[in-house]
């Protein structure tokens, strides 16, 4: 199945400003904010690579002119070199860099997710496609993933994640006394979007028209849920989005640590 599907492309959001991750944000795009010295898009490109998917459409927007520089220097950073200054000349000994293809659309500054996704649709064609955020990690199985997609023949796969809870939580009995204590338990039950989606083409019918301030989220899973085109992937192991400064320390603490779960490669 690796090699059936791994000619399928894998979109991801990488336009937004980051404003609640502003002490990072300012001078680079949320998708280039590092950890353990590589950009979380980096990360999630090899969570995918790991799978056999190499190929990526980035949607561009805020900042993106950093993304395009890093990939377009991408081979000599991770390259041994030498430089004869003299002639301008360059050797490369050795590279590590991985086997990528990217397609860098710019999709606007002030674009919402489903313009976004419009606009790039000429680059996946009339196949299926992938589609991401360029904030959020997690150790999915895109197998299985990609095995529940085609066995419903729905428009749409989305992944369902229950996140942890943000603080922890006791039991008490009426006394006060404390009947159980978990530091950060699973959340309330509910499942959210995890990102990770799965698509058909036919899902570009549900972005017609001027949609460049419309959000994914929005209208466009609603009117697709409605229609009974939308299924959900349970996915119970790790996932963590990089929403706040918070966020970003705390993968930095698990990749310092080696207790990376979204370190499948």
């Amino acid at each position: 199945m690796r090699n059936f599907f791994s000619i399928m492309k894998v979109v991801i959001f990488a336009g937004g400003l980051g404003t609640r991750i502003a002490e990072e944000t300012g001078t680079r795009p949320k998708p280039m904010v590092e950890i353990g010295g590589k950009p979380i898009l980096w990360h999630i490109m090899k969570i995918y690579s790991h799978y056999g998917f190499n190929e990526f459409v980035i949607c561009l927007g805020y900042k993106g002119y950093l993304i395009k520089e890093y990939f377009m220097h991408y081979y000599l950073h991770n390259s041994d070199i030498t430089i004869e200054l003299g002639n301008n000349k360059v050797d490369v000994h050795y590279t590590n860099a991985e086997s990528f293809t990217v397609t860098l659309v710019d999709t606007g500054l002030e674009t919402k997710t489903a313009g976004r996704l419009k606009k790039i649709q000429k680059y996946v064609g009339n196949e299926d496609f992938m589609l991401t955020y360029g904030d959020g990690v997690a150790d999915i199985n895109l197998e299985l993933l990609l095995k529940f997609h085609k066995e419903h023949g729905k428009i749409a796969t989305v992944t369902a994640v229950q996140p942890d809870a943000r603080f922890g939580g006791m039991e008490m009995d009426s006394f006060g006394t404390v009947l159980s204590f978990k530091e950060k338990p699973r959340g309330d039950g509910r499942w959210v979007n995890g990102g990770f989606f799965v698509l058909k083409p036919a899902v570009f019918d549900y972005l017609s028209g001027d949609i460049d301030n419309v959000m994914w989220e929005d209208e466009p899973l609603e009117k697709l849920s409605q229609n009974h085109e939308l299924l959900a992937y349970k996915h119970d192991g790790f996932w963590k989005p990089m929403d706040a400064m918070r966020d970003k320390l705390e993968l930095e603490n698990l990749w310092q640590h080696n207790l990376a779960k979204w370190k499948i490669w």
